[in-house]
């Protein structure tokens, strides 16, 4: 990896307007963080990054995607945020945190939801999300469902 000044600057597209190169590394930096790192053999690729309606967030460097989520539209109106992760030469710069406040700002009037690694709970509460729900394993991994109800006009 070179020794370029890391960006920290928040991108945000529809899968539409997503530039291949651009998506490739985002999937890449997501196998990398929850395939190979987290040691998890799972269906990454599970068809709703295809989704017209996909907003992709990510945190770009020269040397590829630092930090990633994805929003989906969800029935009902709501907002799932999925798939957060920063690569190991992002960690503890704070990506993970822009890209919620990002995610959050965006999603704000809707009902938003999102299954948190249970490690990662209190930092999900710092944006306003509750649990919702008993710890379960996914891929063996615990995790919990948690919500955030939306911020309506005054």
């Amino acid at each position: 990896m070179s020794m370029q000044p890391l960006a920290t600057s928040v991108h945000r597209a529809y899968t539409p307007d997503l530039d291949p190169q651009d998506f490739y590394r985002m999937l890449r930096l997501r196998v990398d963080v929850f395939v190979v790192e987290q040691q998890c053999a799972y269906a990454e690729l599970d068809g709703r990054d295809l989704e017209p309606d996909t907003r992709h967030f990510w945190i770009d460097s020269a040397d590829g995607v630092l930090g990633y989520l994805r929003l989906l539209e969800e029935p009902g109106g709501i907002v799932r945020i999925g798939r957060v992760c920063t690569a190991d030469i992002g960690r503890g710069m704070g990506l993970g945190r822009k890209l919620m406040h990002a995610a959050v700002a965006e999603s704000r009037r809707s009902p938003t939801v999102l299954s948190a690694q249970t490690y990662a709970v209190e930092f999900y509460r710092s944006f306003g999300f509750a649990v919702d729900g008993e710890e379960y394993d996914e891929d063996g991994i615990p995790h919990v469902d948690m919500r955030r109800e939306p911020v309506l006009p005054k």
